[in-house]
């Protein structure tokens, strides 16, 4: 009884949808109107997207229809994931021999009926190495699909807990401790002195002639000073806003060394660009936040993607032109704090998502950067 509830299709798809899920990382999605078909996602894959194909296709006009529909989704995958390319797998399970299946568009169309064609196939061989020793263990049909589906089951438990590991609400306290120390600076830079500008270089404003004469810790220290009562609110809420989200999700001590090492940057930028004019704010160190929000959100963009395209991208794109058109704006510690915050991010890592690769070519931008600025600034007139 049990043989007739299972053909060999189902088998077969059961058997593909079990090895990519639990030996490539990949996850089924969700496509409106799709039938007969399951589609999978790996965004950090040479394929990001597989689709298996259990439609019968018996002819050309057939076959180019469904790559119609299926470049259809692709394209709304693509625009969801803020992907420019996307090469996608396309397994076809019940297709006519007769049917040349080039690649088209990025789109690599595979046709096999049988568990065994799949390992037979050349490509499929090349492409994913372990296919040819995936199997399902030798018992009636109902059991192998119980077991395969307890392993996917597992597998999916498994990404789940990580996203929720990262995306659960945590206990914000740097951010809280950097905005009580700028309010602190604040105040006491009240009291030094009559002259408020004078009073903002003694407690470390960031000044190209005074940096150069050996007083590097300006280019932090800078990022923590306040020109006003409202330059320090506006920082301060901005920094509340963003800087909480990158505590909550990349973790407190990566969030410290982002938060500096976009200070850093921002205020390099600021002594080539800006001459021997005193600079001041946390905006550099929160455009470094910004910048690694876009980072994080990148790696995660199935979950961010509506977040980074309809909020975040704007507001700094908006904060840029502002900086362009508002005198008085220490715009290039803007941009050098997002370079810096992003690069930054490249360093510390996203978890579950960074590579050592990543990492290693993060430290050799940065470097390299922060080198040639100050290169730059030693040899201005």
């Amino acid at each position: 009884m049990n043989n007739t509830m299972f053909d060999k299709k189902d088998e077969l798809i059961m058997s593909l949808v079990h090895y990519f899920v639990t030996e490539e990382n990949y996850s089924p999605i969700n496509v409106r109107g799709a039938k007969n078909e399951i589609w999978l996602e790996n965004l950090d894959a040479p394929y990001k997207i597989i689709r298996i194909n259990s439609k019968y296709i018996h002819n050309e006009e057939q076959f180019n229809m469904d790559l119609f529909k299926l470049g259809f989704v692709v394209k709304q995958i693509k625009r969801k994931t803020l992907s420019f390319k996307m090469k996608v797998l396309n397994i076809c399970l019940d297709m006519n021999d007769s049917l040349k299946v080039d690649e088209i568009n990025n789109i690599n169309t595979v046709s096999v009926s049988s568990m065994s064609d799949v390992k037979k196939n050349k490509f499929l061989g090349e492409l994913f190495p372990k296919i040819k020793t995936e199997h399902l263990q030798k018992t009636d049909n109902i059991i192998k699909v119980l077991n395969a589906t307890e392993d996917i089951n597992k597998k999916t438990t498994k990404e789940n807990s990580k996203y929720e590991e990262i995306f659960k609400p945590k206990k914000i306290i740097v951010t809280k401790i950097i905005i009580g120390l700028c309010i602190l600076l604040y105040i006491v830079s009240l009291f030094i002195s009559d002259n408020f500008n004078y009073a903002l270089l003694i407690m470390g404003a960031n000044n190209r002639s005074l940096v150069l004469k050996g007083q590097i810790y300006r280019l932090i220290t800078c990022a923590f000073l306040h020109g006003g009562l409202i330059h320090l609110v506006v920082n301060m809420y901005s920094l509340w806003i963003i800087g909480s989200q990158v505590e909550n999700y990349l973790g407190k001590a990566k969030f410290i060394i982002i938060y500096l090492l976009s200070a850093l940057m921002g205020s390099t930028f600021s002594l080539v660009f800006l001459g021997n004019s005193m600079s001041i704010g946390a905006s550099g160190a929160i455009f470094g936040l910004m910048g690694s929000l876009l980072y994080f959100g990148y790696h995660y963009r199935l979950y961010l993607s509506n977040t980074l395209t309809t909020q975040l991208i704007p507001i700094i794109i908006l904060n840029l032109f502002l900086g362009f058109t508002i005198s008085g704006i220490d715009n290039m510690a803007h941009i050098g704090g997002l370079v810096g915050g992003y690069l930054a991010t490249m360093i510390v890592g996203v978890k579950y998502k960074s590579t050592k690769s990543e990492t290693i070519n993060g430290i050799i931008v940065y470097a390299l950067l922060i080198g040639f600025l100050v290169y730059v600034a030693l040899n201005l007139v």
